[in-house]
């Protein structure tokens, strides 16, 4: 389904304030592992070695850093639990609860995608079967 604008209806002052807010988004949100981070602790709670292994790839000092960032932004909590030795949890905050409908439609849209995309690698290795 495609949508057609004219020129005349264009609103550069929407457009631009979306643009920013977007920005903004991106800045809060960038790098490859504040998403998948902010995901994971949307089903709850977590100490740091459950994130670590929960997140493929993450190496220690960057998942630590990650956190920190997300701290500082008001999307996790850090609780330091009175355990020997002692334990640190991560959990979203009730801000950081505000992104859940954006992260799930994140994850929404990659099954989507990948579904599309196994199946259009499908239709390609049947039409390089016909004889």
């Amino acid at each position: 389904m495609s949508i057609k604008l004219n020129k005349e209806d264009f609103d550069h002052e929407k457009c631009g304030a979306h643009h920013m807010a977007i920005r903004d988004t991106m800045d809060i949100l960038n790098g490859k592992w504040k998403i998948r981070i902010i995901g994971m602790l949307s089903f709850g709670s977590r100490r740091f070695m459950e994130l670590k292994s929960g997140i493929e790839g993450i190496a220690a000092k960057m998942l630590s850093k990650e956190l920190r960032d997300l701290e500082v932004n008001g999307l996790v909590t850090r609780t330091v639990l009175n355990t020997k030795p002692i334990t640190v949890e991560y959990e979203l905050s009730r801000y950081g609860y505000s992104l859940k409908p954006v992260i799930d439609g994140i994850a929404a849209w990659g099954i989507e995608h990948r579904k599309t995309i196994i199946n259009m690698t499908k239709g390609r290795v049947s039409e390089h079967n016909k004889c």
